[in-house]
């Protein structure tokens, strides 16, 4: 079973669940979502009220130990103290639901990277998205701002892997041209 979302260019969104045939198209994009689990008798959540001004919601994860999973003892600080604004939870790895303050999604993410790296000595190495070649907005603090923080953490964590460095990452972006 699968269930399909398009962003229409008039501002609508289109659910389809593929098992069933069943199609919606309306502008409220949670409401797509919502009929499209009710007709595949999925139980729907509705989403989290929004944060306050200068807030931002996101996940981190580590799951750089392997298999070893969200009770290792390396997260036995982050679990008993996690940073501010942030609860953890078990993803089949360790992960970090974290409502946080920044000027925008990738300063929060920043911030809260930083702290969990200086406080418990581990690097969080992703926003947790398993598809992020599906783009839907283009707002600094929205999901592609979370597709873009969670890119660059793997890039980082990966590059680290096979012995790049800061500079060379910082090389390669500054080769793209971007400002």
């Amino acid at each position: 079973m699968g269930l399909s979302f398009h962003r229409n260019p008039d501002g609508t969104t289109t659910g389809r669940n593929e098992s069933t045939g069943f199609a919606v198209t309306h502008v409220d994009a949670e409401e797509v979502k919502r009929l499209l689990y009710e007709d595949a008798g999925w139980e729907y959540t509705p989403p989290p009220p929004p944060v306050p001004p200068g807030f931002h919601r996101f996940s981190l994860v580590h799951d750089a130990f392997g298999h070893v999973g969200f009770g290792d003892e390396r997260y036995a600080g982050l679990r008993t103290d996690p940073p501010e604004g942030c609860v953890p939870v078990d993803r089949g790895c360790f992960a970090l639901e974290c409502e946080r303050p920044g000027k925008t999604l990738l300063d929060a993410v920043a911030g809260t990277v930083s702290e969990v790296r200086r406080r418990y000595g581990v690097v969080m190495n992703s926003l947790g998205i398993d598809k992020p070649q599906e783009w839907f907005d283009v707002g600094k603090n929205g999901y592609a701002a979370e597709i873009l923080a969670h890119l660059w953490l793997m890039a980082a964590d990966r590059a680290r892997l096979l012995g790049y460095g800061r500079k060379d990452l910082v090389r390669l972006l500054d080769a793209t041209g971007i400002e």
